[in-house]
């Protein structure tokens, strides 16, 4: 089993050693950076009803029980991406018929995120199709952040890689949270993407924490990766000198004209099997109790009865409306209807921004 320090309450006589990683999350005052593949690997392999039930007992130990934060996605610059991610409609080599556009005026962004705040949306994120934001592109984007803000929305930001300089000026806009996902296990990155490196990722993340901004990222599932991968993928995550405040697990939306929707559309791969992508989540809950795991892209196409299982395993975050990016989404209707069954309601307050502040 996992490591741990032992128990303070343990007898002098007798140090106990925690049976399960919820004892360890319950003793050790600081949460792990520490994991190692093994342990990791070994979640992934136990009873799937234990995982679902220690995932969920460390879900309650840090977060509100049946409560799922709202967040809204726009695109604020659509298509022409010079990065050759495979499972991406928005790059410049995909074949998929999408055209590239001009970042949106600032007015337009906000109008959306004032519709998004009515519809019940806590956080409104903001994702560009660059490589990475130019300087000229700069003032725009401070504005769209101060503006987001001042209606009293959490702000999160995804425009590619990123400078210290750049990360600063975003945090001094207020930014909250600033989105770069890892996307895989090291050693399957080169297989999607051979525009940049992993290690590029995590170099822009350690810009971004610098900054004083939260982090967010996760990755994608489902990309014909092995189990091996999606270990090494929450490793990696699990891992970093500070876990990510927000972790959002996608399942590949295969896009016809991109790399990975034209091998894997017409295959078992192209989708997940749903009881290994609720162990993703619940293996993602439990080495990274603290931090937000968001049901991400794909959940339009899971059933009610996945989705819930997900929440059971820890999920804790969704995005809402008709479309993500470029892809569709469940939409607020399904999505009030199923938390009315599931008995759910909208996180109101984010516990990394109350930390924060």
């Amino acid at each position: 089993m996992n490591s741990c320090s032992p128990s303070p309450f343990a007898s002098s006589a007798v140090e106990k050693r925690p049976d399960t990683v919820l004892d360890c999350a319950r003793t050790e005052r600081d949460v792990r950076q520490d994991w190692t593949r093994e342990e990791i690997a070994a979640l992934f392999d136990r009873p799937f009803l234990d995982l679902l039930y220690e995932a969920q007992s460390v879900h309650r130990a840090h977060h509100p029980a049946n409560e799922v934060q709202l967040s809204t996605l726009l695109s604020i610059k659509t298509g022409g991406c010079p990065e050759d991610c495979g499972y991406c409609s928005q790059s410049a080599s995909a074949k998929s018929g999408l055209k590239a556009e001009k970042l949106m005026d600032v007015r337009a962004v906000l109008q959306a995120a004032a519709e998004a705040k009515d519809n019940g949306s806590g956080r409104f994120c903001m994702g560009a199709a660059w490589r990475n934001p130019k300087d000229r592109d700069m003032p725009a984007i401070v504005e769209m952040v101060k503006g987001v803000r001042a209606m009293g929305l959490e702000t999160c930001m995804t425009l590619g890689m990123l400078t210290p300089d750049q990360a600063r000026m975003l945090a001094d806009a207020g930014l909250d949270y600033y989105n770069h996902n890892i996307d895989t296990s090291p050693e399957n990155y080169a297989n999607i993407i051979s525009t940049r490196t992993f290690e590029d990722r995590i170099e822009t993340l350690n810009n971004v924490r610098v900054a004083g901004i939260n982090v967010c990222s996760g990755g994608i599932v489902g990309m014909g990766e092995t189990r091996e991968d999606r270990v090494g993928f929450i490793h990696a995550l699990a891992t970093l000198p500070a876990h990510p405040e927000s972790v959002p697990i996608n399942a590949l939306v295969p896009v016809k004209g991109t790399v990975l929707g034209d091998m894997l559309a017409d295959t078992p791969l192209a989708k997940i099997d749903d009881i290994e992508f609720v162990r993703t989540v619940a293996v993602a809950r439990i080495t990274m109790p603290h931090s937000m795991v968001r049901l991400s892209a794909g959940r339009e196409s899971m059933s009610e009865s996945t989705q819930a299982l997900c929440f059971m395993a820890g999920a804790n975050s969704i995005f809402t409306g008709d479309r993500l990016l470029t892809t569709g989404n469940a939409g607020g209707d399904a999505d009030s209807a199923l938390f009315a069954k599931l008995g759910l309601r909208p996180m109101i307050d984010d516990p990394a921004r109350e930390e924060a502040a």
